[in-house]
């Protein structure tokens, strides 16, 4: 299988340059679980999704704690039929998540949540689920979205998206349980999310 994503950062100030290099050093200790590839429009992770979104949170909330207002977009993709299988992707939670019960599935997302280590950044989130391939997609993202509404990351939904709010620690994770647990094990499912931290709109 095939594990990975696209990930641009957008400080916006000026001086944007120290924002992004400080989010970028946040990744140090992942580098040797996900292959990072970083150019002058995003920088690609590809690995199993524990570390991936681990790295997203942190290069997320560390340039977001000088206070700058920042934004994250993220492209997110599993299963993909167009990528060759990469051994850095292997994830058996997968396949176990994928056996069990819609509603276990969203006892063990909730759970996940509720013991996501925090950051000490609250940021906003909207992203959406897509289940691809599959004739009864519809009832995994149902599925999803009711976790979603109990996760204590939910804020409100939104034509075509779900926005969240919270720690990035629990937010992050809620995304990551998201992508973990709906959608067929070797199925391809995508995520599209934006992030936001310290916007002067929220204040």
């Amino acid at each position: 299988m095939f594990i990975g994503a696209q990930v641009s950062l957008y400080p916006m100030t000026s001086d944007f340059v120290p924002v992004i290099l400080t989010g970028l050093e946040a990744l140090a200790p992942y580098r040797d679980r996900l292959r990072i590839e970083t150019d002058d429009i995003s920088t690609l992770m590809v690995g199993a999704p524990e570390p991936l979104f681990a790295a997203m949170r942190d290069l997320f909330a560390r340039s977001a704690q000088g206070g700058t207002h920042v934004a994250l977009h993220a492209t997110l993709s599993r299963g993909c039929p167009g990528e060759p299988d990469d051994p850095s992707c292997r994830c058996d939670v997968l396949a176990v998540a994928q056996g069990a019960p819609l509603a276990q599935r969203q006892a063990e997302a909730r759970a996940a949540v509720a013991t996501a280590p925090l950051t000490g950044v609250q940021i906003d989130m909207q992203f959406s689920l897509y289940v691809l391939g599959q004739d009864r997609h519809m009832d995994e993202i149902y599925g999803c979205i009711a976790f979603l509404r109990d996760s204590g990351t939910f804020l409100k939904s939104k034509n075509f998206c779900t926005r969240l709010r919270g720690d990035a620690g629990a937010v992050f994770e809620t995304v990551r349980q998201a992508f973990l647990r709906f959608g067929p094990a070797e199925g391809h499912v995508t995520i599209d999310l934006t992030a936001s931290a310290n916007s002067p709109s929220a204040r």
